[in-house]
């Protein structure tokens, strides 16, 4: 049964979700058609652009994607303190780069001289934007809205490009963080597609490898490595991105048996420091899409009231 978007996403019970589109009637987003023999790879950079302007403008950042030929995975974080700290102007213009505008607020922009009444209203305005651009559907929807047109023309038809809604999940701490993340960096691995996380084409992980190669604090437009600060809140994902890579690459080669590489089979420091043993690990990378909840079962107890839940249900992490 569809599920409410309340009872899926909640600011109070975490900032990151996994979410997750395909696409229907044997349509591809990329890759090769054998039966309209036709290569449609071109799409991936439809996607991936896309992908990265919305984090730019939005107030919800991306931490991993990874796009396949029929789908695309993305793990995404609600930045409300950044959204909080943007100014009436600054949400204008990030909102009106992606649509356009009332007359009002273009006055607004220009300079024009409002009365107290146009103010209030131009507030009233804006304040609704700045909450959507701390909106995940809206995200998902200004994504998949454009793809589906741009599919849709260059295929000459029309009717529904995506298998309805998106799916989301809650991932209530930062193990179900790492695994989602690991789990979408991984696909194509996974999918034999590729060999290696470093090879993987259009996913977060490649892109954060060819930042780090270029000497680059962070890839660009992704949500950064934070390290392992002691703040609560950090500004940016609670891991060493080194660690994070090591943490890739091992589980990896874990889930393949035929993965090239000769890199030693050691536990990255993420682990432990998660309090995962190298089964609960796998467990959690091969089973990660099951369910809409995400973490261990303190977690997801603790967040059910937050999502008008009652019932303890997800894929339940062991407690560290």
């Amino acid at each position: 049964m569809t599920k409410a978007r309340s009872s899926l996403i909640s600011i109070d019970a975490t900032p990151y979700y996994h979410c997750v589109s395909r696409c229907v009637r044997r349509s591809f987003l990329c890759g090769y058609d054998k039966h309209a023999d036709k290569c449609f790879e071109h799409r991936r950079e439809w996607i991936e652009k896309r992908l990265l302007l919305l984090a730019k403008t939005f107030s919800v950042d991306v931490c991993a994607y990874a796009i396949m030929s029929n789908h695309y995975h993305v793990v995404l974080h609600i930045n409300v303190k950044e959204a909080e700290s943007l100014s009436t102007r600054q949400i204008a213009e990030r909102w009106l780069s992606l649509h356009s505008g009332p007359v009002l607020i273009n006055r607004f922009i220009q300079g024009d001289k409002l009365s107290e009444a146009e103010r209030e209203r131009c507030n009233e305005i804006v304040e609704l934007w700045r909450e959507r651009l701390t909106s995940i559907s809206w995200f998902m929807r200004l994504l998949n809205q454009y793809i589906a047109s741009e599919a849709n023309r260059e295929d000459q038809c029309t009717g529904h490009f995506w298998e309805g809604r998106f799916k989301s999940q809650a991932l209530l701490d930062e193990k179900a963080l790492a695994a989602a993340m690991a789990y979408v960096d991984l696909n194509p691995v996974r999918a034999a597609i590729e060999d290696t996380p470093e090879t993987s084409a259009f996913t977060s992980v490649k892109a954060r490898i060819e930042s780090l190669r270029q000497e680059q604090h962070t890839a660009p437009n992704l949500f950064p490595f934070a390290g392992n600060p002691r703040q609560p809140m950090p500004d940016g994902i609670p891991f060493r991105l080194m660690d994070y890579l090591e943490l890739v690459d091992w589980t990896g080669r874990q889930i393949r048996d035929d993965k090239r590489g000769h890199i030693a089979n050691t536990i990255p420091p993420i682990l432990s420091r998660l309090g995962f043993e190298p089964a609960d690990w796998m467990n959690v990378c091969t089973k990660v899409e099951q369910g809409r909840l995400v973490g261990s079962h303190h977690a997801i107890k603790a967040a059910l009231p937050l999502l008008n839940r009652k019932r303890v249900s997800g894929f339940r992490l062991p407690d560290g």
